[in-house]
Order: C-alpha cells, then sequence, then structure tokens
C-alpha cells in the first residue's frame, strides 16, 4: 500500500503508512522516558546515605545525597512535564490536520456513492473514536521509549555489582513482553470491534432520529427501541471484552514483576548475612551496593508496568486510526476541485445543457444510460418522467456533477462548457439543486432559507420566503425555531422552504428539482407547483417527477425508458 492516495480535490489522503508515521517518537517522547534514567543517581544517593547512618556518621551525613536526590527529583519532574507538553501539542495538532484530511476525503465523495460511510458512523469516527490517538501518542509512545531505554541502562548498572541479581532480571524481562504482545494481538482485535460496534450503534441511532416521525406513524417506536437496546447490550458486552483483556495484561505483568523483584531481594539479602558468596564478582557487596541494586530492580520493572497500563491506549489507538483510514479510502469521486479557482467560465443567464453520447452505470449493476443524448434549450423548462430505476435522479445527479460519468459529454451555460474537473466548481454555483428530501437543521428559518451563504441579507429571505408562498405562514417566520428535520412545518410548507433556498441564490440560474410534489396531497402539490413555476421564470428548469400534473404544466416532457439511452420526447 503506498502512503497516500490522490482524490479529485487535489489533496492527498492518509493511508496506513502515513499514519503511522504520526507516532513515531520524537524529541518530546526521548526526554519524557529518559527521564526516569534520574533514578539512577537518586537511588546511589539514597543508598549512601543510609549506609552513612549505619555507620554512625549522624544526621549531618545525609545533607548532601538529600540534596542531590531533591534536585534530581525536580529535574525528572521538569523532563518529564516538558516532554508531556510537547507531545500533546504534537499530537493535538496532527490529529487536527489528520482529521481535516479525512473530512476532505469524505467530502472529495460522491453523496450518492452507495459504498460511502454513514454520516453517524463518520462523525463517531472523526470526532469521538479519533480521540483514542491522543492517549496512544501522549502516554503511550513515551513508556515505550522508557521501556525500550530504562532497562538497559539498569540492566548495565546492577550488573555492575552482581551479575546474578541482573540474571535474575534478564530471565524476568522477556517473559513480560511475550505475554504481553500475546495479550496484546486480543487486545486491538477487541477494540477494533468495540469501535466497529460503536460507530454502528451511532449510525443506527442518527438513522432512526433522523426518521422519527415516521416511525411514530407506522408504530414502530417500540421495536426500534428494543433494536436500539439490543446494539447498547452488544456494546456493552464489547466493552467489558476490552477492559478484561485489559485486567489479564495487568495482571500477568504484575505477577512476573513481583517473582523477579522477590527473587533479587532474596539473593541480596541471604549475600548480606554471609549466606550466599557468589555472584558479586569475586567479592562480598557493601551495604550500600546492595541497597542500590535492591532499588533499582522495582525500578527496572516499572517502565514495564507503565507500558502495561497504556497497552489498552495502544490497542484503541491503532484501532482508531484503522477506522480513520478506512474512512479516507478513495470512493466514487465527486467531480470538481473545491479548492481550486476556478474561473467564471460563463456570463450570467439561463444556460443551455447539452448532453451527449453519456454512459452510466452504478458500480455491480447494468448500465443506466449507454450513449444517451439529450438538448434542453435556455430557459426551457423539462420533466423527466419514467419508471421507478429508471435513472432520473441519476440523471439529475450527472448534470449537477454530483457524481462522475464513464464517458459522455454534459455541457452547460450558453458558451457550452463541458462539465469536467476543472470547470465543475464554476458551473455548480450556477445550479440550484432540491432533492427529494430537502434536510431541515435544528435552528432558524432565516439560517436554514440563507445556508450561511456570504451576501444573503436579511431582506433577500423575507421575500425569497414571500416568493416561495411562505409569507402567510405563522410558523415559518425568519426568527422561528426549527426542529432538526422541520419540525413544526408540515410537509408542503418544507418543500416551499426548500423553494426560499434556491430563490435566494441569484446567481443559480439552472434549477434541478427531485420529485417537488412527491407525498403531497392534491391542493399542496398545485401550490408548490405554482410557486416552483413562478420562481424558475427565467431560468432553465429540469424536474424529475412522476406527477403528470406537474408534466403537464412543463414546456416538454422527456420519458427514459428501461433500455438504457432510449428516450422519448413530447412536447406538452
Amino acid at each position: 500500500m503506498t502512503s497516500s492516495s490522490a482524490h479529485p480535490d487535489g489533496s492527498t489522503v492518509p493511508s496506513t503508512a502515513y499514519l503511522r508515521r504520526l507516532a513515531a517518537p520524537g524529541v518530546g517522547s526521548l526526554v519524557q522516558g529518559g527521564a526516569a534514567l534520574f533514578w539512577l543517581p537518586q537511588a546511589a544517593w539514597l543508598a549512601w546515605a543510609v549506609q552513612r547512618l549505619g555507620a554512625g556518621e549522624g544526621i549531618d551525613a545525609v545533607w548532601l545525597p538529600a540534596l542531590g536526590i531533591v534536585a534530581m527529583g525536580a529535574l525528572r519532574a521538569a523532563c518529564e512535564a516538558w516532554g508531556a507538553r510537547r507531545i500533546f501539542g504534537e499530537v493535538r495538532g496532527q490529529l487536527s490536520v489528520l482529521r481535516a484530511q479525512v473530512a476532505a476525503a469524505l467530502a472529495a465523495r460522491s453523496p450518492l456513492d452507495m459504498a460511502r460511510p454513514a454520516s453517524g458512523q463518520a462523525a463517531s469516527v472523526i470526532a469521538e473514536q479519533a480521540e483514542a490517538v491522543l492517549p496512544y501518542l501522549v502516554r503511550y509512545q513515551p513508556a515505550r521509549w522508557r521501556a525500550m531505554l530504562v532497562p538497559i541502562f539498569i540492566l548495565v548498572a546492577v550488573a555492575w555489582f552482581s551479575w546474578v541479581a541482573a540474571l535474575i532480571l534478564l530471565v524476568a524481562a522477556p517473559l513480560i513482553p511475550i505475554f504481553m504482545a500475546i495479550v496484546g494481538w486480543r487486545a486491538q482485535a477487541a477494540s477494533q470491534q468495540q469501535m466497529v460496534e460503536m460507530g454502528a450503534m451511532n449510525a443506527f441511532l442518527l438513522d432512526r432520529l433522523r426518521g422519527l416521525a415516521t416511525l411514530r406513524a407506522l408504530g414502530a417506536v417500540d421495536a426500534t427501541a428494543q433494536r436500539l437496546g439490543d446494539v447498547a447490550q452488544s456494546l456493552r458486552r464489547r466493552t467489558m471484552a476490552v477492559l478484561r483483556i485489559a485486567f489479564l495484561s495487568s495482571a500477568v505483568l504484575e505477577l512476573f514483576a513481583a517473582l523477579g523483584v522477590a527473587m533479587v531481594a532474596v539473593y541480596i539479602g541471604f549475600h548480606l548475612l554471609g549466606t550466599l558468596e557468589f555472584g558479586s564478582w569475586g567479592r562480598r557487596l557493601s551495604l550500600a551496593e546492595g541497597l542500590f541494586v535492591l532499588l533499582l530492580a522495582p525500578a527496572f520493572f516499572e517502565p514495564l508496568r507503565e507500558l502495561s497500563a497504556v497497552w489498552h491506549d495502544r490497542a484503541a489507538g491503532e484501532a482508531a486510526l484503522d477506522a480513520l483510514d478506512a474512512l479516507a479510502e478513495a470512493g466514487v469521486p465527486m467531480p470538481g476541485r473545491p479548492n481550486a479557482h476556478a474561473p467564471a467560465v460563463v456570463r450570467r443567464g439561463a444556460p443551455s445543457v447539452r448532453i451527449a453520447g453519456l454512459h452510466f452505470a452504478h458500480a455491480g449493476e447494468a448500465a443506466l444510460f449507454d450513449g444517451l443524448d439529450l438538448q434542453v434549450a435556455a430557459g426551457e423548462h423539462i420533466a423527466l418522467t419514467g419508471p421507478s430505476g429508471a435513472g432520473k435522479t441519476a440523471l439529475l445527479s450527472l448534470i449537477a456533477g454530483l457524481m462522475p460519468a464513464a464517458s459522455g459529454d454534459i455541457a452547460i451555460a450558453i458558451g457550452g462548457v463541458s462539465l469536467n474537473d476543472e470547470t465543475a466548481p464554476a458551473l455548480r454555483r450556477r445550479i440550484g439543486w432540491m432533492g427529494q428530501r430537502p434536510h431541515v437543521f435544528a435552528a432558524s428559518v432565516h439560517d436554514n432559507v440563507a445556508m450561511g451563504r456570504a451576501g444573503v441579507q436579511d431582506d433577500d429571505v423575507v421575500q425569497a420566503m414571500r416568493d416561495a408562498g411562505l409569507g402567510d405562514v405563522a410558523q415559518a417566520r425568519p426568527a422561528t425555531a426549527l426542529g432538526e428535520g422541520g419540525g413544526g412545518l408540515s410537509g408542503g410548507e418544507l418543500v416551499r422552504l426548500a423553494l426560499a433556498r434556491l430563490a435566494v441564490q441569484p446567481e443559480a440560474d439552472l434549477w434541478l428539482v427531485d420529485e417537488p410534489t412527491a407525498h403531497l396531497d392534491t391542493d399542496t402539490a398545485e401550490r408548490v407547483v405554482d410557486a416552483l413555476l413562478r420562481l424558475a421564470q427565467g431560468k432553465t428548469l429540469i424536474a424529475v417527477t412522476h406527477d403528470p400534473i406537474l408534466a403537464a404544466r412543463m414546456q416538454r416532457v422527456v420519458q427514459l425508458g428501461g433500455e438504457p439511452a432510449v428516450m422519448a420526447q413530447e412536447a406538452a
């Protein structure tokens, strides 16, 4: 696998190899990990002070070692704090960049990509699961470096005085990483399963919240609650499995660390008593030397204890990186380079649309269009009709530049500008899109109409709402707050709100509308059609519809047949 993959927006999206390079130890990791080595002079001064006290020198003999211990302790704390602060700053910045790259990768994919991750799952990975990378890099990496560096120095220092004590530590040490590796493999697999389960639950919950009104209408609230409870219980079991493995790894470490320290203590004790004369290079250890070795024995295992404590952070961090990498995988790209400085390719005015030799098929499916040709004159209003699955919405999406065609040419505007990666951003600015289910955000009516567009004034919003037929609707005042999904507005009012969004875009002179009257009663549908045709005057309008009344009021009807590229045209 290469280190990165290119996307249509020109950005480089991180792959697994790139993500793992974020975990390489830097200066902060080295300083924070190496700070533990200050314990060696501290242990030496402590052992020396105890021996001098034992020799009867009095309290005056310990002032110098005490000052040394305090100085080394302060220096150690300063190094650990500086290293942690530096690592946190670097990792937080890297994680922000990584999130932005993953979000850009998702934005570069077509919204109609059937393999596109669910929005709830993507939000969970980027906002929640990605935080697991922070403790992985901030805590695990310094602990890993400390476990690699500190035991070697301690082993050399212990071996200088007693090869037996060093041998005990050397034999006990490898058993810990071996068992930790065995447990760690299972921990990473369990963490991945937990994150998959968490993302699935978030996606399920968000989907059901969006369709709560439908669930209530169908009487499926209790069944949905039961299923959500089952998913939550499954996540609980996954989480407990991860915790059990984490406790198991800690227990294994404590067992072997305790045995190693105990064996060193037994040897040093019997050696100082004269029972065991061997193991100290042909001489007997002094009290200070024996105590120094004893003080270093727990410190030998301390980095491994810390590594065990953050081993779960590694498993969770690796799983989070894998989840982010999965989101960054290339899918069906959306034409255009959003960050490119696209020139204004056409002048203002109702554009024409010319489609020539269009070929398109969804992945793994039969071709919808195989050489489709279509001409739409500037300012013409046409209706796309046909049976379900004939490709009406797909054709609308191809014209809007929401997904790429296999081949063929789509030219928009007076100058006959073809839709491609260079011209798509400028052409999309001239397109007004209204899908089958216009989404309403939990915000004011004004914000839902303006949609954060630069240059849209309050008067523009009021006029657009009046033109869309919402001027006399009490619950559609600009300052009125709406619930997520449009709570407070009827179906017809939601459609007219979507029309107001189009009307507030003066530069949009090509309107693509998908089933504007679906699921509306006759009277409401008639009012929506009146508003649509009134607002679309002087603009090019292409509407997908099954409504014969709407089709009859359009200037031309285009019938998409069952075979690819079969199309009948008739004047309305």
